[in-house]
């Protein structure tokens, strides 16, 4: 207890802060949970050797242990006894005229939202919280706290990148489960096997990492990529090599700080838009059987009664302010205890909406919320603006002014001029120059490019190298038909799939897929890439492998050495934006880009498949950059429009082998002519001799 704590508290609890936390003075825990329409809550506390019982059970009583919305109690050190773990009983008022959308059940043993480990016991199993009855000894319940989880963490500085951020989207299980990863056999998968391949990461010349969901989910729902959160403070059980006691938080404590001193950033993929307690067949693990009409947004709809624009059964009630109070906590957590240096949020667009579903893009109040923590004030925040129920706000038409957002009109562009398509001149010079249609730099929204993360592909789609692969999706595996995923703007080069693939076939594809990074790397914008497409990693065509925890989904290092040429080109180009800063400027390029076709003239016609570029860099301390890009099928000549002969240096030609594609600026072939004659389907890129 605080010296400006009160003192009742020492004996009813206090309401602050929500979950439970040790209180050093008195050597006793605080419960917290909020619950605006429980009648009664009870705490119940287990021990290991005995998870079927509780050792202990508190019944709260609202004239003392309740203030406001908010339950609390405080049990002190001689009564937990060897206690490890808790969980609440709820009951309430029933569904009915008044109170049509709770959810109350008696006899569920519900999970802290504010628990900051899971644990899960061995006869845990989802039908359990699906069922009537009890789940005692088959519920997750949180851990609780102890006194010597503390966690050094050293001289941990946290990195910061402007113009030479290059985020890096992985999978914390898929990118070491695989033998390949060399990785031992304890360590694949976890926390620590990110940090065994750290010099990998700084070696390929990233700057961030965006982790795909790392909250703990429900390990009984069939479900992969994490995108069906359980407990939004806890980090997954799985992905620690050791789930006891205080290691789930100190293993990716570890691997953050390991990462940190690295330089590179670690940025959080967060789903604060729905649960894995689904719609009304779902389970009772959590927010249901806390207050239902709280935390989801009801539909009206009494045989579907869950709202559903996530596309999941469910969406959190965003509007109320005690759910916004959850997330803004939650993002608090991970900042200081966890040291996360920012977050993706998935759907959130779903943050538009109020309690009746309708969207708000003048002044919802999650985003302004959020916006108005000064302990996130210098915490990335970047959001992918759309949901699963049509709302697309992406660039201007998202609230969030200063956030990063997912540029997919860039990704959709980019997939389809590299596959082929004619008449896309004007969208790739709006897309190269940072997405200016989406992101104006106009006086009232002043954006700046950056705020674009421009990527070709992600977890959510086909790789790069099955783009360039199949003309379809292959997305049944394993009795799973994941029809539903993503539409991606493929083709097969000539050949389907990857099986027996003819030599030039090979060649066409890795062509391509450098042709990918290079304008990746070259646009104004942030780029991101998926784990994997720097040396064409391949998911066998399958688009959507949500559920695919198997070797669809784990990356295969192996193909780093059988694509050792790709990975080369990517790290190069990857150092290439780096030592460009004229690129990833914090402002649009305007006038220090001149467009131009294979002659003085941009071709804009529907035929179009060929652009170049000069990009002064002058004003940034840097040199200038000449592009050229031919998207046909056969050779075209460039003029080049600025300069004399001498004056350009070649660095990048996607249509050489390797390693004559890409060439170190200190051994670059020097040009000499005033035209250059560019390869069927190729980029070039030349930079300007510095004169003595």
């Amino acid at each position: 207890m605080t010296a400006d704590s009160p003192s009742w508290a020492s004996k009813e609890g206090s309401p602050f802060p929500l979950g439970v936390s040790f209180v050093e003075s008195q050597g006793a825990l605080n419960f917290a949970i909020y619950s605006k329409h429980a009648h009664r809550v009870t705490l119940l506390l287990f021990r290991e050797s005995n998870q079927d019982e509780p050792s202990l059970c508190v019944e709260l009583d609202y004239l003392t242990n309740k203030s406001g919305a908010i339950w609390h109690c405080r049990v002190e050190a001689d009564r937990l006894a060897d206690a490890c773990y808790y969980g609440y009983q709820i009951d309430g008022p029933p569904p009915g005229a008044a109170f049509a959308f709770h959810c109350f059940d008696h006899e569920k043993l519900l999970l802290d939202p504010y628990a900051h480990s899971v644990h899960f016991p061995d006869r845990f199993t989802r039908d359990a919280a699906r069922q009537p009855g009890s789940n005692i000894g088959r519920a997750p319940v949180g851990v609780l706290p102890r006194t010597e989880c503390q966690f050094d963490w050293g001289e941990d500085v946290r990195p910061r990148y402007d113009s030479d951020l290059v985020i890096y989207e992985l999978h914390v299980r898929g990118f070491t489960r695989h033998e390949s990863s060399a990785v031992g056999p304890m360590r694949r998968g976890t926390f620590l096997g990110v940090c065994d391949k750290i010099p990998y990461l700084q070696r390929l010349g990233v700057t961030a990492v965006e982790l795909m969901p790392v909250f703990q989910f429900d390990p009984d729902d069939g479900n992969y990529w994490g995108y069906m959160p359980l407990a939004l403070f806890a980090p997954h059980h799985d992905y620690a090599s050791d789930k006891h006691g205080c290691k789930q938080r100190d293993e990716f404590r570890t691997m953050v700080r390991q990462l940190h001193a690295a330089g590179i950033e670690v940025l959080l993929d967060v789903v604060y838009n729905h649960t894995c307690e689904g719609d009304h067949a779902g389970p009772v693990y959590s927010f249901k059987g806390i207050d239902n009409s709280t935390y989801y947004v009801a539909s009206q709809d009494s045989q579907r009664p869950y709202a559903n624009f996530s596309g999941t059964g469910n969406t959190l009630h965003t509007a109320n302010r005690s759910v916004r109070r959850l997330i803004v906590d939650s993002m608090r957590y991970w900042v200081q205890e966890m040291h996360v240096d920012g977050f993706r949020f998935d759907l959130a667009s779903i943050f538009t909406r109020g309690s009746d579903g309708a969207i708000n893009t003048d002044d919802p109040p999650i985003v302004g919320q959020i916006g108005a923590e000064d302990d996130l004030a210098d915490i990335r925040l970047i959001a992918e603006p759309w949901d699963a129920s049509g709302a697309f706000q992406l660039g201007r038409g998202f609230p969030g002014m200063r956030w990063m957002q997912w540029n997919a009109s860039f990704r959709d562009c980019v997939q389809c001029f590299v596959r082929g398509d004619a008449g896309m001149i004007g969208e790739l010079m709006t897309r190269l120059y940072g997405s200016c249609d989406l992101f104006p730099d106009e006086r009232f929204y002043a954006y700046r490019p950056f705020q674009s993360v421009n990527y070709v592909s992600s977890h959510d789609g086909l790789t790069m190298a099955d783009l360039m692969s199949f003309t379809g999706k292959n997305n049944w595996a394993n009795g799973h038909d994941n029809t539903d995923g993503p539409s991606d703007a493929s083709c097969n080069c000539g050949w389907e799939g990857i099986e027996e693939v003819p030599a030039e076939v090979i060649q066409r594809r890795k062509q391509r897929v450098k042709n990918f990074f290079a304008l990746l790397m070259l646009a104004a914008g942030t780029p991101m890439f998926r784990m994997g497409d720097e040396f064409m990693n391949t998911q066998s065509g399958n688009s959507n492998p949500y559920n695919q925890d198997n070797e669809t989904s784990w990356l295969d290092w192996s193909q780093a050495k059988t694509n050792a040429d790709v990975l080369r080109f990517v790290r190069m180009m990857i150092a290439f934006r780096q030592q460009h800063p004229s690129i990833g400027r914090s402002r649009f390029w305007r006038d220090d880009v001149v467009w131009y076709g294979t002659d003085h003239l941009v071709d804009l016609s529907p035929t179009s498949t060929r652009l170049a570029y000069c990009l002064h860099g002058v004003s940034q301390g840097d040199q200038d950059l000449y592009v050229m890009i031919n998207n046909a099928n056969a050779p075209a000549r460039f003029g080049i429009q600025e300069g004399t002969i001498g004056d350009w240096t070649r660095i990048v030609d996607t249509s050489q082998q390797s390693p004559n594609d890409i060439l170190d600026e200190s051994s670059g072939h020097l040009v000499p002519d005033v035209f250059y004659e560019v390869a069927a389907s190729s980029i070039v890129v030349l930079i300007r001799n510095l004169k003595s």
